[in-house]
């Protein structure tokens, strides 16, 4: 799952130039991640991982760090 989100964050949504050393604790809003990035990237789990991710959620705890979006996703699979 995490390299799946891996791959879509750094070929649709954010530029750095080594994503494979980009930490997986790593600041995603630090390296560019933005709002409609965000929207992006929910729409894309939701599809990809057959989740529904609740707005309300939708806050930076969650989407702060690949690892912290995996665990998010996880809590909603069923």
């Amino acid at each position: 799952m995490k390299d799946k989100l891996r791959d879509f964050i750094f070929n649709e949504l954010v530029f750095v130039s080594d994503p494979d050393r980009f930490g997986d604790d790593e600041d995603l809003l630090d390296a560019g991640l933005d709002s409609m990035g965000i929207m992006r990237l929910t729409m894309f789990i939701e599809s990809r991982f057959q989740v529904t991710l609740p707005d309300e959620e939708i806050e930076p705890e969650n989407l702060r760090s690949l690892n912290a979006l995996e665990q998010w996703v996880l809590r909603h699979q069923s």
